[in-house]
C-alpha cells in the first residue's frame, strides 16, 4: 500500500470512528435510590433504546442529583431523566431541554411528595410534626430533589413560617430509597419520600410498606421529564424522541419494563413549560424567606417582594 493510501484509509478510519462516536449517548439517572437499584431498574430500557434506535446507550448513574446536572453541563451525559427540580438547574445551568414526560401506568401525569414515619410513631399528621419539631430525628431529600425538598420546603415549612434547617432535634439529607429505609429502621422519626417510591415499596414489599403511615400528602407534582442537551445531533433526537414517545404503546413486554422502573406506563411530548409549576413554587419559597425576614428594612423587602411578584406575573402569563 502506498503511503498516500495508507493516509487515505487512516482518514477515513478517524471519521467512521468519529462518527460510531458521535453515535454514543450518555444517560443520566438521578439519585432516587442506590445506584445498583436504579441500574437493575432502568438497563433493560436503556438495552431497548439502544436495539431500537441504533444508538449506543451508555449509563451514568451520580451518587446524588447534582451529579447528573454537572454531568449535563460539561456535556459529559447528553440526555437524563429528572425530576422537576433537578430539571429545572439543568435547563438554567447545563443546556438543558425537556423533551418528553413519564406517564403511569394508570394514565395520570403526577404524583405526591409525602411526609413518613413508622407505623409505632406517636405523630401522626403534620400538626405533630410542627409541633414536636424538637423532639424529631428529621431526614429530607436531596436539595435538587422535587417531591423530597422543593415541594416539602414550601408547603410543610414555609406556608408554616417554619426554618426545617433549625426547627428539628436532627435533620439530613438522603435519597427516598434511604429514607424509607432509615424510617423502617428507625433510624430517622420522620422522611419525605413519594407516592413513587412508597407505592414501589407496597407493591414490591407489602409488608415492609405496612410498618410506615403517611403523615402528610402533598397537592398533585408533575411527573417526571427527561431531558437533552439543545446541541444534540437532531437526527439523533429525532431517534430518541420517536423511541420514547413510541415505548410501550402496545407491547407488554416494554409496559413490563417501565413497570419494573417506577410503574409507569409511557411517555407523552413535553417542553420547559411542564416547569412553570415548580418555577413558581421556588418563588413563593423566596417570597415567604423575604417576608418573614425581619433583617431588612422596610424598603429592601419592597423592593425584594417587586422583584419576586414580577418573575411570578411574567410566569402567569406564559
Amino acid at each position: 500500500m502506498t503511503r498516500r493510501l495508507a493516509l487515505a484509509s487512516l482518514a477515513a478510519l478517524s471519521c467512521a470512528t468519529a462518527a460510531v462516536q458521535a453515535q454514543e449517548i450518555n444517560f443520566g439517572v438521578i439519585a432516587t435510590d442506590s445506584a445498583s437499584t436504579q441500574r437493575e431498574r432502568w438497563e433493560p430500557f436503556f438495552r431497548d433504546m439502544e436495539k431500537k434506535t441504533g444508538l449506543k446507550i451508555r449509563s451514568f448513574y451520580a451518587p446524588d442529583y447534582a451529579g447528573v446536572i454537572e454531568a449535563m453541563r460539561f456535556n459529559k451525559v447528553q440526555v437524563a431523566w429528572f425530576g422537576n427540580k433537578s430539571a429545572m438547574e439543568a435547563v438554567d445551568r447545563a443546556s438543558g431541554e425537556i423533551f418528553a414526560q413519564v406517564m403511569y401506568a394508570d394514565g395520570t401525569f403526577g404524583y405526591h411528595a409525602l411526609l413518613i414515619a413508622h407505623k409505632d410513631s406517636p405523630y401522626n399528621n403534620l400538626d405533630d410534626v410542627l409541633k414536636n419539631a424538637k423532639n424529631i430525628n428529621f431526614s429530607i431529600g436531596d436539595p435538587n430533589s422535587t417531591s423530597g425538598f422543593l415541594v416539602p420546603t414550601f408547603y410543610v415549612f414555609a406556608k408554616n413560617g417554619v426554618d426545617h434547617r433549625t426547627a428539628f432535634k436532627s435533620i439530613r439529607n438522603a435519597s427516598h430509597g434511604a429514607n424509607l429505609q432509615a424510617v423502617l429502621a428507625r433510624q430517622v422519626d420522620v422522611a419525605t419520600n413519594n407516592t413513587e417510591d412508597f407505592g414501589k415499596l407496597q407493591s414490591s414489599k407489602p409488608e415492609l410498606a405496612s410498618q410506615l403511615k403517611v403523615l402528610w400528602k402533598s397537592p398533585l407534582i408533575p411527573s417526571d421529564p427527561f431531558v437533552w442537551r439543545t446541541d444534540l445531533d437532531p437526527a439523533v433526537k429525532a431517534k430518541l424522541k420517536n423511541f420514547v414517545l413510541g415505548y410501550a404503546k402496545t407491547d407488554p413486554e416494554e409496559k413490563k419494563i417501565l413497570g419494573v422502573i417506577y410503574n409507569y406506563g409511557g411517555f407523552r411530548d413535553s417542553n420547559n413549560d411542564q416547569l412553570i409549576p415548580i418555577r413558581q413554587l421556588e418563588l413563593f419559597k423566596s417570597r415567604a424567606k423575604v417576608q418573614g425576614d425581619d433583617k431588612l428594612s422596610a424598603e429592601e423587602k419592597a423592593k425584594a417582594l417587586a422583584e419576586i411578584d414580577g418573575k411570578l406575573n411574567a410566569l402567569s402569563g406564559r
